[in-house]
């Protein structure tokens, strides 16, 4: 325990001064080598490790700090109120801890209040203060208690009024502070990108970097070119105090001549909070600048102050992300997949990260150069991007954040599916074998077809494709498919992901016969399955029960080639291929990864009701009218009889239907009996 406990420390540790880092290059510099979404998930990271470890928390952590410092090139600011940042949530659950929290707190139940919800725009945060209505000063937050005095600037803003007029019922007080948020459009965004460009100049990463930039300009008539707007969001001098909601903060606000955002709502519960934020996560494309997410504030006044404020942020107050195009996770491993054409495809096994509303598991690396361009090592933490709704890649290694334990990843010498050697053509490492893709893709169709597993909806083209994608490697791999991995692919969504899912979590039980026949063992049928299930069982002495097949695998690898031979219908052929299968390292490592998958085998169908024909071995050839052939095995085999697909000595009865094949023949020169249909109905009445 201690030895993790010293894990998380450093772990923590090395958290606070990247992000430090980070946030020093945004607040004060105006720079981003990250994006903000990526920034959004290392912060939230170290937030869920100090409230869950809380004896590493202390006042210096970037998670108790607001903003950056302000420049020496501007005059300082002393805030009369700290101007506080938002704690994240990213989720529903999140969303109903935080509210939890504040009602444990105040010892007092929230349920039915109301929220004030905001769109979060990406822009900077600002303070203006007015005295007898005329705009005096205007400054950034800075670290919240000082910041620069940018007044100039701020004035040649459009929305921001520098004479308020009283249109409403309150007046206008001879003191007020009220706070906002500057921003640029997306299409200023671009013009001006566009302009840097064109002067050889660099492009600003973001929206807020261009707004912060912009507003920290000594020249005002580079900012008043660049079309900046404005809303503005609270009232914080003490004519604030006596107004009973955030919603009505906002109505004096617009009744002064102030902007207000029109897309902002109450709603009167977190189910109504959660659609609002779900609206816009949707639909923030329709609106001409860029947000990351709403921020929902108690609505009651009274209750928000009372809640007061925790480390850098109110208590009562939170922003909701949007799911982040960008997000760090840990790289678990990296596994081999071979496609179609034999091709080897590096895969990254990531801990699962929301990205872009799905959650991911799995990441393409293409090939062995994009490991070796990237740096990446196992363990690693690294930046997962899903740009556009596409399928995930890898874009970044966050390297500060490694601890040593990490591992180079080398290209196998040797095929993981036949073993056969590796070869590289340029950048591509294919398997020697010309046959092995399609055969890979053979036995993945013959494992969830219809008399193995019966997993329906993974055809060919299915199978293709997770292939190619690096969702699967083996058999395996299909119980551990993710409805996110999925739902990135092209022509795939959400419902179609949830009902493979679905489908492939109800074939987790597959009787014993069955299973052995998805194995795709060579020259093993479905009746010699049903035979090897039978000895299995008799192996085992169980029944009516589940099967391990941990156990499977102790029984035939337990079991010679003589007592396989004695099997009846098994000849020396096909209990080599047993025998041989059931020893090769390969096989016995897919029927690990299918326990641990979750895959479990039934025996209880395997009980006959009768031993009427017990030790009876038949063979069925033509077709009967009054029953399928299936049906007709499935009698022979309640009585306690056994089926064979080939007519040997050891056939005690042939079952002749209308048009018999060359088994007819064959009984007829052997002397073994042959059973017209009556005569079969009568045997098994």
């Amino acid at each position: 325990m201690e030895k993790n406990n010293t894990a998380v420390k450093e772990r923590i540790e090395k958290l606070r001064k990247l992000i430090d880092y980070h946030r020093a290059l945004y607040h004060t510099f105006d720079v981003s080598e990250i994006s903000d979404a990526a920034f959004d998930t290392l912060k939230n990271e170290l937030e869920e490790l100090e409230n869950k470890f809380p004896e590493f928390m202390n006042s210096e952590s970037p998670t108790q700090k607001i903003g950056g410092e302000p420049l020496d090139k501007f005059e300082k600011v002393i805030h009369e109120k700290k101007m506080f940042s938002f704690n994240d949530a990213f989720s529903e659950e999140e969303m109903r801890a935080w509210l939890k929290r504040i009602e444990n707190y105040l010892d007092q139940n929230l349920q039915k209040e109301s929220f004030y919800c905001e769109l979060k725009i990406d822009g900077l945060a600002i303070e203006l203060v007015y005295e007898k209505g005329v705009l005096v000063e205007g400054s950034t937050r800075g670290d919240g208690a000082i910041g620069e005095n940018v007044t100039q600037n701020l004035k040649t803003i459009f929305d921001i009024p520098q004479k308020l007029e009283k249109l409403g019922h309150y007046d206008i007080p001879d003191q007020l502070i009220v706070r906002g948020e500057a921003f640029v459009s997306k299409k200023e965004f671009e013009r001006i990108n566009r302009e840097q460009q064109g002067k050889d100049q660099k492009a600003y990463a973001n929206p807020r970097n261009l707004a912060a930039g912009s507003i920290r300009q000594l020249d005002p008539d580079i900012i008043a070119s660049r079309k900046l707007f404005s809303f503005q969001y609270d009232i914080v001098s003490d004519i604030g105090k006596r107004i009973p909601t955030h919603e009505e903060k906002h109505k004096i606000l617009l009744s002064w001549g102030f902007k207000i955002n029109p897309h902002n709502k109450t709603c009167k519960s977190l189910d109504e909070v959660f659609k609002f934020r779900d609206y816009w996560e949707k639909n923030r494309e329709k609106l001409n600048y860029e947000v990351d997410g709403i921020v929902v504030i108690v609505d009651n006044n009274e209750i928000f102050e009372k809640a007061g404020v925790i480390g850098k942020a109110p208590r009562a107050a939170i922003a909701y992300k949007f799911s982040p195009k960008e997000a760090e996770t840990i790289l678990k491993d990296i596994k081999i997949q071979v496609g179609r054409t034999g091709a080897l495809t590096p895969v990254a096994i990531l801990n699962p990260v929301e990205v872009g509303g799905i959650t991911i598991t799995h990441a393409t690396l293409h090939n062995y150069d994009e490991i070796q361009r990237l740096g990446i090592k196992i363990g690693d933490t690294v930046i997962v991007s899903r740009a556009g709704d596409v399928i995930p890649k890898i874009t970044k290694v966050i390297k500060e954040l490694r601890t040593g334990k990490e591992k180079e990843f080398k290209m196998p010498k040797v095929c993981p599916v036949d073993g056969s050697k590796i070869s590289q053509d340029g950048v591509i490492y294919r398997c020697s074998n010309p046959q092995c893709g399609a055969r890979h893709i053979e036995s993945l169709k013959h494992f969830v077809s219809r008399k193995a597993f019966n997993i329906e909806g993974l055809g060919e083209k299915i199978i293709d494709k997770f292939l190619d994608e690096g969702l699967i490697s083996d058999a395996a791999d299909i119980f551990e498919l993710k409805e996110g991995d999925i739902a990135v692919l092209e022509r795939f969504g959400e419902k179609s992901a949830q009902n493979i899912v679905k489908e492939v979590a109800a074939k987790k039980n597959v009787s014993l016969e069955r299973f052995i026949y998805g194995l795709g063992i060579l020259h093993i049928g479905e009746e010699t399955s049903l035979l090897l299930a039978k000895k299995a069982i008799e192996k085992l002495r169980i029944e009516n029960a589940e099967l391990r097949i941990t156990d499977l695998i102790k029984v035939f690898r337990n079991i010679s080639l003589e007592e396989l031979q004695q099997i009846p219908d098994i000849g020396p052929k096909v209990s080599e291929s047993i025998y041989n299968w059931f020893r090769e390292a390969r096989s016995v490592e897919l029927l690990k990864k299918l326990e641990k998958a979750g895959v479990k085998i039934e025996i209880s169908r395997l009980k006959a009701k009768s031993q009427k024909l017990k030790a009876k071995v038949f063979v069925l050839t033509g077709s009967l009218s009054s029953m399928s052939r299936e049906q007709a095995k499935e009698k022979i085999r309640d009585l306690g009889g056994d089926i064979s697909e080939s007519v040997s000595k050891q056939t005690d009865y042939v079952v002749a239907g209308s048009d018999p094949g060359s088994k007819h023949e064959k009984a007829k020169k052997l002397g073994i009996k042959i059973l017209d249909e009556e005569s079969f109905l009568e045997m098994i009445k």
